[in-house]
């Protein structure tokens, strides 16, 4: 399999513009896919902000394998890491993110009150990957369109301040990914998820990781999906592919039904999945 990686110019001025706006704010929120949240974390991010105070939102919660979700809720939270999940669709209340917010900043919102300086509102820098659906958590914690909305990489271009309340302002940056994956399943589940724009990679290859992973952990949801035989689960996960191309009226054209094949389970057609599983046997 190819392997995926670039680095664009914006992600590199985005990088930049972290470093430099991360004195002015007391928290990160950092947004990771419910699906793939340890593929979905930025070893860039996680360099830059060190012992910043945190928040990792797990986003579209809504797709993932809810038990999956669980799991890495504590483990994260036994890393140290607050840890919360949402579905970026629903109603998540400022509220709620405010007071775990100051639940974590405590201390020093403590401090600050001790010297007696006037309460202001908690300030925090949102971050993640393209297509983290960090436009649409923000839209719901401003409650109306304040930062652009798009199913595809990219649409955040600038940083802007937000306000959520008299008590939470938000900074908006750019989804930044990096330079190069540590493995070749980081690159694959990324862009499985649709965090990598199509152009970037070679959708037979993403096709064959995806069946690979279906039939170890949602065979039924495969079988079901596309009407599958016992039989053909004896197939290869080329041969495999093959029948589908065939199955979906499209001959040889494997490219296209791969295609086919990763938008069904972008649109949750498979149902509900984690490409990174708690248990130690997924490898992405």
């Amino acid at each position: 399999m190819a392997t995926i990686q670039w680095f664009p110019g914006h992600m590199a001025k985005a990088i930049r513009q972290l470093e430099e706006n991360l004195h002015v704010v007391d928290i990160v929120f950092e947004l990771v896919d419910a699906r793939i949240p340890q593929s979905s974390r930025n070893p860039e991010i996680e360099r830059i902000i060190k012992n910043k105070p945190h928040l990792v939102i797990m986003t579209k919660s809504d797709l993932a394998d809810p038990e999956q979700t669980k799991n890495w809720i504590k483990k994260f939270k036994a890393q140290g890491l607050p840890a919360i999940a949402v579905d970026s669709k629903a109603n998540i209340t400022t509220k709620t993110v405010t007071r775990i917010s100051q639940s974590i900043l405590a201390d020093k919102l403590d401090n600050e009150q001790q010297k007696g300086l006037k309460e202001r509102p908690i300030r925090a820098i949102t971050v993640g990957i393209p297509n983290v659906g960090k436009s649409t958590l923000l839209n719901r914690l401003v409650n109306k369109r304040a930062a652009q909305v798009g199913d595809r990489p990219g649409v955040t271009k600038g940083q802007q301040w937000l306000r959520s309340s008299s008590k939470l302002q938000l900074l908006d940056t750019p989804g930044i990914l990096w330079p190069k994956f540590d493995d070749e399943e980081t690159g694959q589940a990324l862009a499985l998820t649709g965090a990598i724009k199509d152009q970037r990679f070679a959708s037979d290859d993403v096709a064959l990781y995806a069946l690979k992973f279906f039939r170890q952990y949602y065979p039924k949801a495969l079988q079901e999906r596309y009407k599958l035989t016992e039989d053909d689960f004896d197939l290869s996960d080329v041969d495999l592919l093959l029948k589908l191309t065939k199955q979906f009226g499209m001959k040889d054209d494997y490219e296209r039904a791969s295609d086919r094949l990763i938008l069904d389970i972008r649109k949750s057609k498979l149902g509900r999945y984690s490409l990174n599983r708690t248990d130690g046997e997924a490898d992405a």
